[in-house]
C-alpha cells in the first residue's frame, strides 16, 4: 500500500483545481495537471490494475474509502479499470458510488444506517454508519429527502444533494407520494428500471412541467413500487401493519466473487418467483408480527440493541414466499429491512438483498406521520 498511497497523494496535490478559499489557479497550473494526467492515464494496465485492486481490497470503509473513488477521478481508464474491480455492494456492503445506491444491499449481512431528521424543515437524512454501535456518529451522507405538501396529497423528494430537492437537477433520484389519509404510498424512481420503461401516466409523475430538458434526462418519474398500511378501525391492540410491493432488480455477483464456487445465494431470492423478461421482479413484503410480552405488557420485537427507544414507527419487513397473496407464509427470521427510534430525531436503518439503500430509505419514509386510521 505504500506505493499506491504515495501515488495517490501525488496525483491529489497535481489536480487540485481550487485553492482553500475556493479560488481557482492560473492556467498554467491547469495545463500541468492535464499533462500530469496524460502521463498517469499512460501507466501500464497490470501496473494500474495493480494498484486499484490494492486500494480497493484495503479501503473497506469511509472515509478511507474515498481513496477508490479519487483512484476513479484520475482518468477515463482510470474510472473503467475501477469500475470493473470494486465489488458489488451485495456482495460486501461496500457504497462507493451513486450508483450503488439503487443496487440491492449486502447478501449475507445488513447495511447499518443512520436517518437523522430536521422537523422544522421536514427534511430527512440518510447516513451509512461506520461506527454501528454509535448512534450519535453522522457517519456517511447518502439520501436526503424532504416533505412537500400538494394539494390532497404528501411528496418526499429524495436526492442525493441535502439541499437541493428540485426533480429537474440532476441531483435528483426519486419521490414518495401519500394519499390524503397517509396510508398508501407509491414509489417512483428516476431512473427507467429496466430497458423500455415507460414512465407513469398523469401529473405527479411529471419531472418537468414543460418540453424534456435534455435526452439523458428523463422526463418522467418511474413507478417501482407501493406500500400500504391496514386500516384498524376497530383500534385494536398492536404496531401498525403494512404490506409493500416493490420491483427488485435480480443481484448480479461482481466479476471478483463470481469464482467462489461454495457460495450459497441468498433464500430470499427464492421468494421472488414471477421475474420479467428484464430481468426484474416483484417482492412482497409484510411486517414481522411482534409478539406480546406478559411482564412487560407491550408488543415486543428483537431488534438486536439497534433500536432503543419504543415508537409505534419501528418496524421489520420480511419478504412472503406466495407472491400473490400478501398474507402468505414466507421466512420469518430473515429481516430484510428494520427501522427503529434510538434518539428524538435519530433512527436506525437496516437493509439487506434484495432492497437497495434508496428503497429501504424510501419504505422508512413512509413510517414518518400521524396516520389515525391505522393506531
Amino acid at each position: 500500500m505504500p506505493l499506491s498511497r504515495s501515488l495517490l497523494s501525488r496525483r491529489l496535490s497535481s489536480i487540485s483545481f481550487r485553492d482553500q478559499g475556493g479560488a481557482e489557479t492560473t492556467t498554467e497550473s491547469k495545463t500541468e495537471s492535464r499533462e500530469m494526467s496524460g502521463s498517469w492515464s499512460s501507466m501500464l494496465p497490470e501496473l494500474l490494475t495493480e494498484i486499484i485492486r490494492r486500494v480497493e481490497d484495503t479501503e473497506d470503509q469511509w472515509p478511507q474509502r474515498r481513496d477508490v473513488v479519487t483512484c476513479a477521478c484520475v482518468s477515463k481508464k482510470w474510472r473503467e479499470i475501477t469500475q470493473e474491480i470494486v465489488t458489488s455492494p451485495c456482495n460486501f456492503g461496500k457504497i462507493t458510488f451513486p450508483s450503488c445506491l439503487k443496487l440491492a444491499g449486502p447478501r449475507d449481512f445488513s447495511n447499518q444506517c443512520l436517518i437523522k431528521r430536521n422537523k422544522k424543515t421536514s427534511t430527512f437524512y440518510l447516513y451509512l454508519a461506520l461506527t454501528p454501535s454509535a448512534f450519535t456518529d453522522k457517519g456517511k451522507f447518502l439520501l436526503a429527502a424532504r416533505r412537500f405538501r400538494t394539494g390532497a396529497y404528501t411528496e418526499y423528494i429524495i436526492s442525493l444533494d441535502a439541499d437541493d430537492f428540485s426533480q429537474g437537477s440532476n441531483a435528483y433520484v426519486g419521490k414518495l407520494r401519500s394519499d390524503f389519509l397517509g396510508t398508501n404510498f407509491t414509489v417512483y424512481d428516476s431512473q427507467p428500471p429496466h430497458n423500455g420503461a415507460k414512465p407513469s401516466n398523469g401529473k405527479s409523475s411529471r419531472r418537468f412541467a414543460s418540453k424534456q430538458i435534455s435526452p439523458q434526462v428523463p422526463a418522467g418519474n418511474f413507478e417501482v413500487g407501493h406500500v400500504s398500511y391496514k386500516f384498524n378501525l376497530l383500534k385494536s391492540r398492536g404496531p401498525r401493519r403494512m404490506v409493500s410491493t416493490l420491483r427488485c432488480a435480480s443481484p448480479s455477483p461482481s466479476p471478483s466473487s463470481s469464482s467462489s464456487a461454495d457460495q450459497k445465494p441468498l433464500d430470499v431470492t427464492k421468494m421472488m418467483k414471477k421475474l420479467n423478461k428484464d430481468g426484474s421482479g416483484f417482492t412482497i413484503l409484510k411486517n414481522k408480527a411482534p409478539r406480546w410480552h406478559e411482564q412487560l405488557q407491550c408488543w415486543c420485537l428483537n431488534f438486536h440493541g439497534r433500536v432503543t427507544v419504543a415508537s409505534v414507527k419501528n418496524f421489520q419487513l420480511v419478504a412472503t414466499i406466495d407472491q400473490s397473496q400478501p398474507s402468505g407464509k414466507g421466512d420469518e427470521e430473515t429481516v430484510l429491512l428494520q427501522f427503529g427510534k434510538v434518539g428524538d430525531d435519530t433512527f436506525t436503518m437496516d437493509y439487506r438483498q434484495p432492497l437497495s439503500a434508496f428503497q429501504a430509505f424510501a419504505l422508512c419514509l413512509t413510517s414518518f406521520g400521524t396516520k389515525l386510521a391505522c393506531e
